[in-house]
């Protein structure tokens, strides 16, 4: 995901405001305890700084658990030249409701809550009005560092508590465990929104996912919920014996293995490709059948491929970020019905640094979750 621009945040401002977004004002007293990045080292230690005083349609939530995502390496390292600090990173937010403004209805103190990827949008266009408030023409305000309608620089879940006008906020059913909620809210809907739209959702069909991280590991889950017969491509062979055994797909595919991969060809209905490093896309492509699917959710830095891999076989290469307000409240619904639970590893905050590291050399089976409520003083 990237910042939106200048232009796209004063039109944002001036909607927001004519549609009832009012300029905060700061609850004040540094009463936030976070951890922030203060330059692009991208270390995170010990920062306190106000959130915005809780408006008539805002709801304050005390954050219990955060997901740690890569983008939360991005913007805290500085990656795309764009990071605002001092950066408190996380969109992956789960707690419980402590206070809601006069006008809010959905949700009452103590509601378990969870806040995604972006806080604010202008709530006006096409695509804000069908709940697909992530593809809002004037540019989705992300939930940390972003310019928001009042000009204040948006601050994530690496925090005690954050405030949300209530259509960016979700329910989460309270026999969902809110540690396990956390990573939904990036890493499930970023694959749940594409196997929705393009129908994967049909048993009996076969789905190839591409990489198996926090990601992957949700499109496994998905897929088999969804009655698919679910093949992982991977270039780690030790992930075999986990893969098959714990997550139920029903075959392992070492992509660098030519034989391997011709004696699928034209097999798959559909694949989702959540890898962010660099592979070719060709030979992926010769594994779909006529009029299959390639979604790309993942952000290599470039995409190349045959237009004959595309065209021959009438197929259909697509991409995705998360996903609408209406989506993310049906996927979370459709993981507490199926109880179906992302494979976490909960840490204190105090651990954060490291676990970036370990992000940083896939060294986690599959998210890491920080236990905010319990670790952050």
């Amino acid at each position: 995901m990237v910042s939106g621009n200048p232009t796209q945040i004063s039109s944002l401002s001036a909607s927001a405001s004519a549609s009832g977004f009012k300029m905060s004002t700061l609850a004040g007293k540094d009463d936030c305890l976070a951890w922030a990045a203060r330059d692009p080292s991208g270390v995170l230690s010990p920062y306190n700084f106000s959130r915005r005083a809780v408006g008539s349609d805002d709801v304050s939530l005390k954050i219990t658990h955060c997901g740690i995502c890569y983008a939360d390496l991005i913007w805290t390292r500085n990656f795309h030249g764009d990071s605002k600090y001092p950066v408190v990173p996380g969109h992956e937010i789960a707690g419980i409701v402590k206070e809601v403004g006069s006008n809010v209805h959905r949700f009452k103190v103590g509601d378990h809550v969870g806040v995604g990827t972006y806080v604010n949008s202008c709530r006006s266009c096409e695509y804000c009005n069908d709940g697909q408030e992530v593809h809002c023409v004037k540019g989705s305000v992300y939930t940390f560092n972003a310019v928001d309608a009042d000009g204040s620089i948006t601050k994530g879940g690496y925090s005690s508590y954050i405030v949300a006008h209530e259509r960016y906020c979700f329910m989460i059913p309270e026999n969902y465990p809110l540690a396990s909620a956390a990573p939904l809210l990036c890493a499930g809907i970023t694959v749940y929104t594409p196997m929705v739209h393009h129908k994967m959702n049909q048993p009996g069909k076969s789905l190839g996912v591409i990489g198996l991280g926090g990601l992957g590991h949700m499109a496994v889950k998905f897929g088999k919920a969804f009655g698919l017969n679910v093949t992982i491509f991977s270039t780690s062979v030790s992930k075999k014996e986990e893969a098959l055994s714990l997550l139920g797909a029903n075959r392992f595919v070492v992509s660098s293995d030519q034989e391997q991969m011709k004696a699928l060809a034209k097999s798959f209905d559909f694949i989702i490709d959540t890898a962010s490093g660099d592979h070719p896309f060709d030979p992926y492509m010769s594994l779909l059948k006529t009029a299959g699917v390639l979604v790309l959710v993942g952000f290599p830095s470039e995409v190349k491929f045959s237009p004959g891999s595309l065209n021959i076989g009438n197929k259909t290469i697509s991409g995705s970020v998360t996903g609408g307000t209406k989506v993310t409240q049906e996927m979370i619904d459709f993981c507490a019905a199926h109880k179906i639970y992302p494979n976490i590893e909960v840490i204190p905050i105090q651990y954060a640094n490291e676990a970036l590291e370990r992000l940083i050399k896939k060294d986690v089976k599959y998210r890491f979750v920080i236990d905010i409520e319990n670790s952050l003083k």
